[in-house]
């Protein structure tokens, strides 16, 4: 009896020793720690920055040299790549068959005219006969009938010579506008004929042109900016190079092309650029930077803080008793570091900006609250078009 007695003792003690260490346990194994976060206050800005397009430097007026009758080179009149004047002299071709067609031309001329003079006395003569009826009246109409063909032969002789002079007129190329023109095509000697490989090209250098393929979605903004010449007054267009140097002088808005290329979706805008450095050739590829600014403040946080799922995009806000609910958001243009909060936001809520890959819907989090520096970034973002 005494030894059951004992047992009992024993299997009451282990069980509230067991009990203890389990609400010790269970007490240990409390609500986790809120989980901290670095955040920012979203608040209101102005916002300006620069979508780039890429461009290629283009001629606004080029002409390629063409000729206009056959024959053999005999003068060159020029250097390669040298700048050239409207009107002046740049090739000759060998003028002497042209020569002797129009002083061929100019005797033919003579010839008909002779035989015109005669005529037009011959028909005189018979007309003062026919007053006093001593000629045939068939002889009359004859003679009125060879002045006729003597007065159209004299003007076909007139055409032929113009014929004739124009060929002789082409025998020497001038320059077509002031520029530059580039590097012949052909050397003393060589034989050339209408139709055949340009001679060469001259294309304009100030002012200079830049071209951008603008996508459907910029072409009313673009139309607006063709509509305001003044802008070229506030660095609105500008030029990079490739190494990044803005060059100096902004830009307008000169031709937009007439349709939507179907296959890209794009439409061919042609931005004009003072030149008178020549510092821009033909065929310098950068890019052309168009100057957004929204006029009115902007909701703007930093861009870190944004998640994206399937093609949509979150950011989680601090709430009630420090729990994170997730916002989907619509946003704007992206300004370096930061971006244009369009909708899903209210400005002073407060926004996780580092830890959100630790946090969930509804997790409690400890915030660590930073001010939202905007500074240049804001004021000098740039966002590019491909």
């Amino acid at each position: 009896m005494k030894t059951t007695i004992n047992i009992l003792f024993l299997a009451g003690t282990v069980y509230l020793l067991a009990a203890c260490g389990g609400k010790k346990e269970d007490k240990a194994q409390g609500p986790p720690p809120p989980t901290p976060v670095t955040a920012i206050k979203a608040t209101k800005g102005n916002a300006t920055y620069y979508d780039e397009f890429p461009a290629t430097i283009t001629a606004l007026l080029e002409v390629e040299i063409q000729p206009q009758v056959a024959g053999n080179i005999t003068g060159i009149f020029f250097q390669d790549g040298q700048a050239v004047r409207k009107g002046q002299k740049l090739y000759s071709i060998d003028p002497q068959q042209y020569r002797a067609g129009y002083d061929q031309a100019v005797a033919n001329l003579n010839v008909q005219k002779a035989n015109l003079n005669r005529a037009q006395k011959d028909a005189n003569r018979y007309n003062t006969l026919a007053q006093q009826d001593a000629i045939a009246r068939q002889v009359v109409d004859n003679a009125a009938a060879t002045l006729e063909a003597a007065q159209m032969q004299v003007q076909a002789a007139e055409a032929n010579i113009r014929q004739v002079a124009t060929n002789l007129k082409y025998t020497t190329i001038y320059s077509p506008l002031d520029g530059t023109i580039g590097i012949s095509q052909v050397r003393l000697g060589a034989s050339v004929a209408p139709g055949s490989t340009p001679l060469n090209t001259v294309s304009a250098d100030n002012p200079i042109a830049a071209d951008i393929q603008a996508d459907e979605s910029t072409i009313a903004r673009f139309l607006a900016l063709q509509k305001q010449p003044n802008v070229v007054r506030d660095s609105t267009l500008m030029f990079t190079l490739t190494d990044g140097t803005v060059y100096k002088y902004p830009g307008t808005v000169r031709i937009i092309d007439r349709a939507v290329d179907p296959q890209t979706g794009t439409l061919r805008v042609r931005v004009s650029f003072p030149n008178p450095g020549k510092q821009l050739k033909v065929g310098i590829n950068g890019n052309i930077r168009v100057k957004n600014s929204t006029g009115q403040p902007q909701l703007l946080i930093p861009y870190q803080a944004v998640t994206e799922q399937m093609s949509e995009y979150f950011v989680y806000v601090v709430g009630d008793s420090s729990k994170v609910v997730q916002k989907k958001l619509t946003l704007g243009a992206r300004v370096n570091d930061q971006v244009i909060v369009k909708g899903g936001l209210k400005e002073g809520e407060i926004v996780v900006t580092e830890g959100t890959q630790k946090v969930r819907d509804g997790a409690k989090v400890k915030v660590n609250l930073q001010s939202q520096e905007r500074g240049s970034a804001a004021m000098n973002g740039q966002s590019v078009r491909q």
